[in-house]
């Protein structure tokens, strides 16, 4: 063997080692720090479009006594995107606008937020809708249930709501899309419990047009390989320029 050949294989260790160490940091940051998510449905346009893949920054609503002095954490706030785990089926992941925390007073009045007596500014919602429904729009109504309100929820909400206004309890949030007329949220289904916040979008790390538009006619149109086949050849065709790498706010 020969002495170049002798470096050659002594290096083999170090190799496996420098690759072990970047799959470890690589699942670390994955399992504690971000998260990719695509966001599936029209519920927060314009602020999210489908077809919109984010980063999860699950480190910043962190909680752990002693670490919140040492580490950037933060408590969830009103105006906050928060992606987490639908109540109703926990394998869901929803992303919506946090609009309520423990302790407030909601309500809407012809659509119109108010936290706690007071008119909240939400400059990001759009309306889309021309009818009004008393429901969704005069929220919360105890007399008039809506199509698709969950029945658990319906009974939960109506021992809540004083003076016309839900009232929040402790560790939980109330969340509305930005597309306020076309959105399955907390009026829906209820509030979002602490534990069930995975965090907050970061950024579009990519956004494709809706490919379910876009892929031709073909049998196979539904399978994810299909998808990313399709995706990887048509990629500069399908890609939102504009809104890749794009700060969520």
């Amino acid at each position: 063997m020969s002495w170049s050949e002798q470096i050659s294989t002594s290096d083999w260790p170090a190799t496996i080692q420098s690759v072990a160490g970047t799959v470890v940091i690589a699942i670390f940051v994955v399992t504690f720090v971000v998260q990719a998510f695509t966001i599936p449905s029209g519920s927060m346009e314009h602020t999210l479009l489908i077809g919109d893949y984010l980063l999860v920054d699950k480190f910043c609503y962190g909680d752990s006594g002693l670490w919140n002095h040492v580490l950037p954490y933060r408590k969830i706030r009103r105006g906050d995107i928060v992606v987490f785990y639908y109540p109703v089926n926990p394998a869901q992941h929803f992303v919506k606008r946090v609009v309520g925390v423990p302790g407030d007073r909601v309500r809407l009045i012809n659509k119109r937020v108010y936290v706690n007596g007071q008119p909240l500014d939400e400059p990001y919602v759009q309306y889309i809708a021309s009818d009004r429904q008393p429901y969704r729009d005069d929220f919360p109504r105890t007399d008039v249930p809506a199509f698709g309100v969950n029945a658990k929820w319906w009974s939960q909400m109506r021992k809540l709501v004083e003076d016309r206004q839900l009232i929040i309890p402790e560790d939980h949030y109330f969340v509305l899309g930005d597309n306020r007329d076309d959105s399955q949220d907390s009026r829906y289904w209820g509030f979002v419990p602490r534990e069930n916040i995975i965090g907050r979008p970061l950024l579009i790390y990519w956004s494709a047009a809706n490919l379910n538009n876009d892929l031709p006619a073909s049998p196979n149109a539904g399978d994810r390989l299909y998808h990313l086949a399709y995706a990887v050849t048509h990629f500069f065709q399908i890609t939102r320029w504009s809104r890749t790498f794009r700060l969520v706010r």
